[in-house]
């Protein structure tokens, strides 16, 4: 037996486990490409158009470093590369980070790796079969995305140079992940660990490219951008990415060889020999569980909410005589300036329901590894239990919702000179919390009806993206559109606030909830 034995086995086992996981983030992200290169080629009809809009954009600090440099944007492709932007190249290497982890690190903590190690199968085997079918999967999306942009008549070299981009960001942050799930022993932390790089790499791109350009060597997004995508492409940046990508996988399986299984290099430390006072009830457990997750999504948010305000000054200058984008800004009444943060208040309201449903589902995850059944040996109920994770996530939501707005606010507060922007935009931001507490209802009424289903909740979120951000494009009819809890929300802060939508909204989400958790009480735990 080698140390690969057993390979070809677990990459089949990990595409028939993740059949679904695995088409989804490759739909998703084509879906934002597609649209992107949709939005584009409708909205600018001639060169003029696209020239005054390059020229906006120019040197903008704000839109730089929220974008990325802005190579060849006087061209269509240049434009749809550029739109996409940092953002879509992070959300690469957030799909390359789940993937790994849940297949690396969260096999070891649940245990089911060692039972799998107990057959023939090879101590390098877990990681080789997990990193070859992220390394699959994100040179097939790399393609795909390529594909899609000859598809819409963009030049094929630029359209081969964005797709490989796109694919070295994956590998990279495949290995990347690999590395850190031998550092910790929770699959949380892999995440944090690799969440944090997935930021730095983003504002360290962001300063480079804002700078003297030095910096952004330093940052994964800042290679893939600098193969300069239907400009003059340069394919050497690309060789980089699959240098380090190698590199690490290296590291990685040498570090695989220096600890136990499920053991992490880093030991937890030894936790203080009482607990507090807040600990000893549900809710101060459920807080303590989930604390590093809303600090996270917070500070996420709140960042987001930084760059949109930063470039809200600007927006009437970015509209021009555009009367295409006019209409897709203007979709309410207010000014240029109020509907695009009426837009981009939607995007973060989307973005913070991520939080909403990770922080539901961490009842399932408590349920599954089997630590919530000792909590219920205690006097503990189950409705105790699971209504404390539920006003945490409730609670949680508003938190992190307020962050994208207060960030929001205060970016454009400064750049005018108007503080009170803050109290507005964040008033804005929060009027959107309805539609997101409904999202986690339905997650929870869920997870206690058909708890094997709990991840529905995911794709709930996925058609609430579709129908908000791709509705106007696809012309969806109403009964769909109005499928979405955001569809019923008042487009602020370009309309007036009315109550009984959202009121309405609450209570919605409120009665998913109790559903869920009336039928927690009647069925039994379930382990897988």
């Amino acid at each position: 037996m080698t140390t690969l034995t057993g390979t070809g086995s677990l990459i089949r086992f990990i595409l028939r486990r993740d059949r679904i996981r695995i088409p989804v983030w490759i739909a998703a992200i084509l879906a934002l490409v597609l649209s992107t290169a949709t939005s584009v080629t409708g909205f600018y009809n001639t060169q003029e158009e696209l020239s005054a809009a390059a020229d906006i954009v120019g040197d903008d600090p704000a839109f730089i470093a929220m974008n990325g440099p802005a190579y060849a944007i006087e061209t269509v492709g240049g434009r749809v590369a550029w739109e996409v932007g940092a953002f879509g190249l992070a959300v690469v290497a957030l799909m390359s980070m789940f993937l790994v982890g849940r297949e690396t690190r969260a096999e070891e903590e649940s245990g089911r790796s060692e039972l799998v190690r107990a057959a023939v199968v090879g101590r390098h085997a877990a990681t080789t079969a997990a990193l070859s079918v992220v390394a699959g999967v994100s040179l097939l999306l790399g393609a795909l995305v390529s594909l899609i942009l000859i598809g819409v008549d963009l030049p094929a070299a630029g359209s081969i140079a964005f797709g490989a981009s796109v694919a070295g960001i994956g590998l990279v942050f495949a290995a990347i992940t690999a590395v850190g799930a031998q550092v910790t022993e929770h699959t949380r932390g892999v995440y944090g660990i690799v969440g944090a790089v997935i930021g730095v790499s983003y504002a360290v791109r962001a300063a480079g490219d804002v700078g003297n350009g030095t910096l952004t060597w330093l940052s994964p997004i800042g290679w893939a951008q600098a193969t300069r995508s239907f400009g003059d492409e340069r394919w050497w940046p690309l060789l980089l990415s699959v240098t380090i990508a190698v590199v690490l996988t290296s590291v990685a399986f040498a570090l695989t060889t220096q600890r136990d299984v499920g053991a992490g290099l880093v030991p937890p430390k030894p936790g203080p020999p009482t607990a507090s006072r807040y600990l000893t009830s549900p809710l101060g457990l459920a807080l303590r569980l989930q604390r590093g997750a809303l600090i996270g999504w917070s500070a996420a948010l709140f960042l987001t909410g930084l760059a949109y305000g930063s470039v809200g000054q600007e927006i009437e200058k970015l509209v021009g005589d555009n009367e295409e984008l006019s209409d897709l800004l203007a979709q309410a009444e207010g000014s240029f300036t109020d509907s695009f943060f009426a837009t981009t208040l939607l995007m973060m309201a989307l973005i913070s329901s991520g939080f909403m449903i990770q922080s539901a589902l961490r009842l399932r995850s408590e349920e599954t590894a089997g630590r919530a059944e000792p909590v219920l040996a205690t006097p503990v109920g189950r409705r105790r239990w699971a209504g404390a994770h539920v006003t945490v996530a409730m609670v949680g939501t508003v938190v992190v919702i307020a962050s994208g707005g207060l960030g929001t606010g205060l970016a454009y507060g400064v750049s005018t000179g108007d503080l009170g922007q803050v109290t507005r935009l964040l008033a804005a931001a929060l009027a959107h919390t309805p539609a997101v507490w409904v999202l986690g209802g339905l997650t929870i009424a869920i997870f206690g009806i058909v708890p094997r289903a709990s991840a529905a909740g995911w794709a709930a979120l996925a058609g609430c993206f579709v129908v908000g951000v791709l509705g106007p494009l696809l012309n969806l009819p109403n009964s769909v559109s109005d499928a979405s809890p955001f569809n019923h929300v008042p487009q602020v802060p370009a309309a007036e606030v009315t109550a009984a939508p959202l009121l309405a909204l609450t209570l919605i989400a409120a009665a998913l909830a109790v559903v869920g958790l009336w039928a927690l009480r009647r069925r039994d735990l379930v382990t897988a």
